[in-house]
């Protein structure tokens, strides 16, 4: 029988649905990627701001459609919209024959099997709960590189986010947890381990009474086979120096740290319930490169927060010109029900908040391609991700890249090479956020 899978959202949503793919494979499921010809359709959903929530919801009506003409036998329906809005959906949409929740996926045989029977199937586990499951995930990211969840849910509880309503409060898993499944990842032939959670710098605090990341990582280290590992989703008061340590001192460790820093304002920082001030963030990020010159380092602001004022849009379009990030990405707030920030007063105008976004955006773009016209003439290592349609190139990563949110580099070359192969290559041209280089 065959299955559809859509999964949307977060890299962390990505976890769970190779999680659940695997289940389902080892009971003998077939995975195709066209609707037409799949006898179960699952969407594992996100609803983290307003278009991931318009997405989830019009993909599953969009499917339920075919569930009305006959063509499907079972729509399943996981993730954080049906936690967030269980209900809403089995009342609005009958089509659906399944719901789960963010910590009930590991049920997703017995919500096939209840559905596939005729029978409507409702799990929602305890929020604070942490499942675990036997069979091996399915990596669907091209099998050279797979994300790894250390932890889940979180305790900071911003004024804008509704994410400890839906995931509950921070867990992280046991680190011999971890490291089994990332000699399982190798063994499939992972070379690049990305590391994931809502804020992985946390982890291991619930379990072993301290901030363990660096612990993981050494442990991590030590796995044959792993060529890079990724740090993303790092609170900036966080770092520890530990961390710092143990990636200046272990190879295999890229020099990356993605740190959600949200704007830089004292005002709309406290607004926000976030733990910094700007001083604060200066202090770590300068101290970050001091350490470990060569660090790339990525962020995410949020633009048009309520009774953000020109002033203070201003203060924050000055710190990015002053810190000059790597990588970075602006959303525009968006008032999520149930949040404290969504009540607020002074929310700002949409084409306000699109106008700052902008703003923020072409001054990055500078910045960026400023920083990509200083790679020219340097040899870096590329983890080569495809090769071009009918061209004698190969899409790549360099170090400063992580997947799906960063540059590429393309690489001119006349030899064979293969998807997760690493080649040492000389960058030789600039584009406004990409790389041209060939193999040397």
């Amino acid at each position: 029988m065959n299955i559809l899978f859509v999964s949307l959202g977060c890299d962390k949503n990505l976890v769970d649905t190779e999680v659940m793919l695997g289940m389902l494979a080892s009971r003998g499921y077939q995975m195709v990627e066209d609707e037409s010809e799949a006898d179960i359709i699952v969407i594992n959903t996100c609803c983290f701001i307003h278009d991931a929530k318009e997405e989830s919801i019009q993909t599953i009506l969009e499917m339920s459609e075919l569930k009305k003409e006959g063509r499907l036998k079972a729509l399943i329906v996981t993730g954080c919209l049906a936690q967030r809005y269980q209900q809403e959906i089995i009342d609005e949409i009958p089509e659906v024959d399944a719901v789960l929740g963010t910590t009930s996926y590991d049920k997703i045989l017995d919500a096939v099997d209840e559905a596939l029977e005729g029978h409507h199937y409702l799990k929602m586990t305890d929020i604070d709960a942490l499942p675990t499951v036997d069979s091996k995930r399915l990596v669907t990211t091209g099998g050279h590189f797979a994300y790894l969840k250390i932890a889940e849910g979180c305790d900071k509880h911003c004024t804008y986010c509704i994410i400890p309503k839906i995931r509950g409060n921070f867990r992280s898993v046991p680190m011999e947890q971890l490291v089994g499944e990332a000699e399982e990842l190798a063994e499939q032939g992972v070379k690049e381990l990305i590391l994931v959670a809502q804020e992985t710098t946390l982890y291991g605090k619930d379990l072993y009474g301290e901030k363990s990341l660096h612990k993981l990582l050494k442990e991590l280290c030590k796995i044959a086979g792993i060529r890079w590992i990724r740090v993303l989703y790092c609170y900036p008061e966080e770092i520890t120096d530990e961390l710092i340590q143990v990636m200046k001192e272990e190879s295999k460790i890229c020099h990356y740290l993605d740190l959600p820093i949200q704007h830089a304002s004292d005002g709309i920082l406290k607004r926000m319930g976030r733990r910094t001030s700007k001083a604060q963030l200066i202090e770590i990020i300068e101290k970050l490169r001091r350490e470990i010159p060569d660090i790339t380092l990525r962020t995410t602001l949020i633009t048009g927060f309520p009774g953000e004022t020109e002033e203070q849009h201003e203060e924050l379009m000055d710190f990015v010109d002053q810190m000059e990030f790597d990588r970075l990405g602006v959303f525009t707030y968006s008032p999520e029900e149930d949040t404290p920030a969504a009540t607020m007063p002074d929310q700002i105008e949409e084409s306000v908040k699109e106008d700052r976004q902008a703003e923020l955006m072409e001054l990055q773009q500078d910045i960026a391609f400023e920083q990509a016209e200083d790679m020219i003439g340097r040899e870096v290592l590329v983890m080569i991700e495809g090769k071009i349609a009918d061209e004698n190139a190969y899409v790549g990563r360099t170090y400063k890249d992580a997947p799906n949110v960063d540059g590429l580099i393309f690489v001119n070359t006349d030899e064979e090479l293969m998807s997760g192969d690493f080649a040492k290559v000389k960058v030789t041209g600039a584009l406004e956020y990409d790389l041209i280089g060939e193999i040397v």
